[in-house]
């Protein structure tokens, strides 16, 4: 069971309650939900902001994708995970993105949740552009999008 969403901040926010009941189940022992927030510091610069930008059908999909892939690469068939990302300005401290996961084993729970964050870093097309003190900002450099 997956929930995949990109979360437009113009006309909602990020409901960690929502990601909660998602993954609610007596199936599953074991469930992690783990929070992005917008950090005050990027090499030695200091953030006050960032933006995000997505293509969000491909977002969504890359999501799907990775969802499908835990099943081959981790053989974790029972599951559910939440996923949503922002799209927009996130402030200091502010969750830029939440991922929820429930498993019948605590090992799995973790496994499977630092997969899905690591493999959205690396192919989502989710681009962020951080803003700082002095009133500068920066696009900052991603992952190449990777073809399976």
């Amino acid at each position: 069971m997956l929930h995949a969403k990109v979360v437009n901040l113009e006309k909602e926010k990020i409901k960690p309650e929502n990601a909660e009941e998602f993954i609610a189940s007596s199936k599953f022992g074991a469930s992690i939900v783990f929070y992005g927030t917008v950090r005050n510091n990027n090499e030695n610069k200091k953030v006050i902001g960032i933006s995000y930008d997505a293509h969000d059908a491909m977002v969504v999909k890359s999501f799907e994708e990775i969802y499908e892939e835990a099943d081959k690469k981790l053989n974790i068939n029972e599951k559910s995970v939440f996923i949503e990302h922002v799209k927009g300005y996130v402030a200091l401290g502010e969750i830029s993105i939440i991922i929820a996961v429930a498993c019948p084993h605590r090992a799995e729970a973790y496994t499977l949740s630092r997969f899905i964050i690591e493999e959205i870093k690396k192919r989502s097309p989710i681009w962020k552009k951080e803003y700082y003190e002095n009133e500068e900002s920066q696009w900052l450099k991603g992952n190449p999008i990777q073809a399976n």
